[in-house]
């Protein structure tokens, strides 16, 4: 069987790129994760990716003279290993359009909030500051907004009086870990379908 090809792209430790490999690899999946770009050297999900025997780059942002050069660059890395799917997971920057572009309803991420809510940095902190009862995560597709693009899964957890930011930000991830790669998995069954801001799961 031929194996699904996807990029990830990552800026920390890389705990959602694991959660994906694992999943691959429990479920015994048809899917390769072909190349892991960070956009940071030091990026521990690197080193995750060696250990997995997967081709690791860094792309650091510093070094290219315009966003347009940096995200040429992921693009080529991107094409060079076959990739069909992208995946942000815990990638820190904002792709433009330009990029978006090349890759329309082929890059998906996932957001610590249950959007359209909260969306941007520190998710789970607004989330405490506004008082909300439920949290959580959403997949979606990516477009040229801020955590705007088609809702593919969301997973919903409580949100306790005594929380911190840590705690339900940590709660959270446990399901950032369930929704990533389950949607990582229907897109690989063909199972999603995209109209307008809605997405399909089909039975």
């Amino acid at each position: 069987m031929t194996k699904r090809r996807i990029g990830v792209l990552v800026s920390g430790r890389g705990s959602n790129l694991q959660a994906i490999m694992d999943k691959i690899a429990a479920e015994n999946l048809p899917i390769e994760v072909a190349v892991v770009v960070s956009d940071k050297a030091d990026a521990f999900a690197l080193e995750r990716a060696a250990q997995a025997g997967i081709p690791g780059k860094a792309v650091v942002r510093k070094n290219y003279s315009s966003k347009e050069e940096f995200e040429n660059t992921i693009d080529g890395i991107l094409r060079e290993h076959n990739v069909e799917l992208v995946v942000l997971a815990g990638f820190m920057r904002i792709l433009t359009g330009n990029f978006i572009a090349k890759w329309r309803h082929k890059v998906i991420n996932i957001h610590p909030a249950l959007l359209p809510s909260f969306k941007g940095l520190d998710a789970q902190g607004q989330a405490l500051e506004y008082g909300v009862k439920v949290a959580g995560c959403t997949v979606h597709f990516v477009d040229e907004g801020m955590d705007t693009g088609p809702i593919i899964l969301q997973k919903v957890v409580p949100v306790m009086d005594d929380d911190t930011h840590d705690s339900l930000a940590n709660r959270i991830l446990v399901q950032e870990h369930l929704a990533l790669p389950e949607a990582v998995k229907l897109w690989c069954e063909d199972k999603l379908e995209v109209k307008g801001r809605k997405v399909y799961i089909k039975k």
